[in-house]
């Protein structure tokens, strides 16, 4: 803020004259917002297209659409043709290629166990570990993000599937009643992927890309790591051998564990075992991948090692026959044939399709922004929503459930050495060619051992609370957001969380802006700058005037609060008190004949706040104080204070606003 005195902008020259400039310093005059639009001019527009209704120059630009317009769009919408023919291919190719081998690798158990997740069949997981990475990768501008089944995505889908199609109790389900069970659940599995495609493609036609900011990092990290643990919970009936139904709602994670420790007796021993072997080998490789993650040239597929020893021990030992061990089955070979969701059970699922698109394009964002800001590229927020819309969309049509970016097959990518989405078309010829001719080697692998997957694969997501005494150090307020949200997930259920977590943490941003301070400022001695009075003793100040600093917005909520500062500050309270100063204790309060509010703080301002700024101006001229407003958001203060009457008043209580 610089310096503005004068004697122009009061009513009568002689009451403000008497104000001494403060140690003789050269101050020029103030200029008033009409007087500084006369001297330099206000902003050039185009008044042919600003009376040209937005509508109509909307239809002129798309009958200009040229072929360089189309190319532009054609090169926006598909991330390939920029940076394919930018592509070092031998530099990067090896390493695409070995990432995108080791990613796929990684899938297929991963896909199958997060199927048993979604309580769909093992095979659709695998589905969805390869139509969701093909569309992507021509889609997304992420390039080493790494899409596919997602554990916090399984969890929801499959509580939500769970509530729609419930296993009948108190029955033993025929094969073929249990096959119409799993067509109806892959069904809904799909509708849920095709509701929230077509979600997040209507927020792209929007252009909501934005909304991802209100989806803050301790939100995130709270709702993956509280998701974690319902993971870990709910995998518990398939690693003892129990053959539990599974529940759903508010409180789901203590019910299971209930019913899980009532059934301990008649848990299996033999699954048991084997989930005991799985998890002794999983974790330790798991752990040597990330400690020794720059030594190795690829990390060890654990998974892969496992599942391959557990189905050769199963079929030597016929531990399906001789002792009831669950194993996958045989998968079909090739793909299904395309199918359209029930479109009639689109209201069912529209309310748990949506917390499951937020949660698809939070995580993607967040974790392409992390990756892009590390390997020093942009990614676009709303392309990322076309490219996850359109996955999920087009998936559901081959019975493929909800997906996004995955946090351990991201990391593992980038590990392995991937530089560029052409990583994920590798990934998908593992994938297909287990589909095509390596599914039969799966027939014998035991469930038990898909769950120690999903158990293993959440170590990441586990290991975010370590983050939580940083995150105590550097903001209370975001580790409360994630301590509210981390609460309400594991209490009640994800998609409640998500929602509690949300509200919780805009009602924090709210809160912060009713305690903001209202600064008085003093002139540092041979400058124009002015700081807050408090900060130093030896700022100067113009017997009775009063320069406040607001930084904050003036809005319904904060109207109370700026009137109740104002008041404190100018001494205009119900009785006779004298104004309050943040200067020297032993300094003369002079009367306030003139205030100075700098409004650059205020980034906006409602119909209510400038109602405010108005009574603000009619008790201040009934107090024989002039009023002055300075810096004020050109793009907001005029349309909102002359939407209220605030310019006449203004111009009748002598208080114009001065550029300063």
């Amino acid at each position: 803020m610089s310096g503005f005195w004068g004697t122009r902008t009061c009513s009568t020259a002689g009451e403000v004259s008497d104000l001494k400039s403060p140690l003789g310093a050269k101050l020029r005059e103030p200029l008033t917002e009409a007087r500084f639009q006369q001297i330099f001019g206000g902003a050039e527009h185009e008044p042919d297209l600003l009376a040209e209704p937005r509508w109509s120059r909307r239809c002129s630009r798309a009958r200009a659409c040229s072929a360089p317009g189309a190319w532009r769009l054609l090169l926006a919408r598909l991330p390939p043709l920029r940076w394919l023919p930018h592509y070092r291919w031998r530099a990067w190719l090896l390493g695409d290629a070995v990432a995108g081998v080791t990613v796929g690798i990684v899938h297929v158990p991963q896909g199958m166990a997060f199927a048993l997740l979604t309580s769909v069949p093992p095979v659709f997981g695998l589905y969805t570990s390869f139509f969701p990475v093909l569309l992507y990768t021509l889609l997304g501008t992420g390039r080493h993000l790494s899409t596919g089944t997602f554990a916090v995505l399984s969890l929801m889908t499959g509580s939500a599937v769970e509530r729609l199609v419930p296993e009948p109790l108190g029955r033993n389900l025929s094969g073929i009643e249990m096959e119409q069970l799993d067509a109806q659940r892959v069904g809904a599995a799909a509708a849920m992927a095709f509701g929230s495609g077509a979600l997040m493609l209507g927020m792209f036609a929007l252009q909501l890309g934005v909304l991802s900011t209100f989806l803050s990092e301790p939100v995130v990290k709270a709702l993956t790591s509280g998701a974690a643990l319902h993971v870990l919970v709910s995998q518990l009936p398939s690693l003892l051998g129990l053959p539990l139904p599974r529940q759903i709602g508010c409180f789901a994670l203590f019910k299971t564990l209930a019913a899980v420790l009532t059934a301990l007796p008649r848990s299996s021993p033999a699954e048991l075992t084997i989930s005991a072997l799985s998890l002794a080998l999983l974790v330790p490789v798991k752990e040597l991948n990330v400690r020794f993650r720059d030594k190795l040239p690829t990390p060890i597929p654990g998974e892969i090692v496992m599942v391959l020893l557990a189905s050769v021990l199963c079929f030597t030992s016929s531990l399906d026959t001789r002792y009831n061990v669950q194993i996958v089955g045989l998968l079909p070979r090739g793909f299904p044939q395309p199918l359209l969701p029930d479109l009639a059970e689109l209201p069912r699922i529209l309310a748990d399709s949506l917390p499951i698109a937020l949660v698809t394009f939070a995580v993607s964002v967040s974790l392409a922004s992390i990756y892009a800001d590390k390997y020093n590229y942009s990614i676009d927020s709303n392309q990322e929503l076309l490219a996850h819309g359109v996955s999920n969309l087009v998936s559901s049509l081959f019975s493929c459930f909800p997906n996004s970016a995955t946090l351990a097959t991201t990391s593992l990518l980038v590990d392995a050495g991937g530089n560029t989405q052409l990583a994920g078309l590798f990934s998908c010829i593992v994938v297909l060619s287990v589909l095509l001719w390596l599914g039969p080697f799966f027939y014998y692998l035991p469930k038990a051992v898909l769950a120690c997957i999903n158990i293993s694969s959440m170590r990441q997501m586990f290991f975010q609370m370590q983050e939580l005494p940083q995150l105590w150090r550097i903001s209370r307020v975001d580790f409360a957001v994630w301590m509210v949200t981390w609460v309400a997930v594991v209490t009640l259920s994800v998609d409640l969380g998500l929602a509690i977590g949300v509200v919780f943490s805009m009602m924090t941003v709210v809160c912060r802006t009713q305690r903001v301070q209202c600064l008085a400022l003093g002139l540092a001695e041979g400058t124009e700058l002015y700081r807050p009075l408090r900060e130093s003793h030896k700022l100067l100040q113009v017997p009775g005037l009063c320069i406040l600093s607001y930084p904050t917005p003036l809005y319904f909520g904060t109207r109370g609060q700026f009137r109740r500062i104002l008041e404190w500050h100018l001494g205009l309270g119900g009785g006779k008190e004298t104004p309050k100063t943040d200067g020297p204790p032993n300094a003369v309060a002079e009367p306030v004949r003139v205030v100075v509010l700098d409004c650059s703080g205020v980034t906006f301002a409602d119909a209510a706040g400038a109602r405010e700024v108005v009574q603000l101006a009619s008790r201040c001229q009934d107090a024989g104080i002039h009023l002055l407003l300075a810096q004020c958001n050109g793009a907001h203060w005029p349309k909102d204070l002359h939407s209220v009457g605030v310019t006449w008043s203004l111009g009748v209580w002598r208080a114009p606003t001065i550029c300063v």
